[in-house]
């Protein structure tokens, strides 16, 4: 099986909703790797602000984090342009993600090729 899991969720709204969503989204990750599925983890929209939250190791998602960062495929190029998570990326060792040449941006993932690969797709 293939999974495309995107994270949309931001962080900077503080809200639990937002560090559940996170939370789902990783434990999702740890879940279908572990069933040893192929795993893409994804950053899109705001969800770009969560590398440098997750890279901390007192955030309470670091360590499950950790065991996933392996399926981590990227950061949306465009998105991370419009809400500021670009460094963060490039710092933590990311890619980011721009196969998807949406005018007027840098450019995004294409879910349509995730899709066209057979991945079921995933938002949290």
């Amino acid at each position: 099986m293939k999974a495309a899991i995107l994270v949309l969720s931001d962080p900077n709204s503080g809200s639990e909703e937002a560090l559940g969503r996170v939370f789902n989204a990783l434990a999702a990750a740890y879940d279908f790797k572990q069933g040893g599925d192929e795993i893409t983890l994804l950053f899109h929209g705001a969800g770009t602000r969560w590398i440098s939250k997750l890279s901390d190791p007192e955030h309470p998602a670091h360590g499950l984090f950790e065991e996933v960062k392996d399926t981590v495929a990227g950061v949306s190029c465009g998105c991370a342009d419009v809400f500021g998570g670009s460094d963060e990326a490039v710092q933590s060792g990311f890619d980011l993600i721009k196969d998807n040449p949406v005018p007027g941006t840098s450019g995004l993932p294409s879910l349509r090729h995730l899709v066209d690969e057979g991945h079921r797709v995933l938002t949290f």
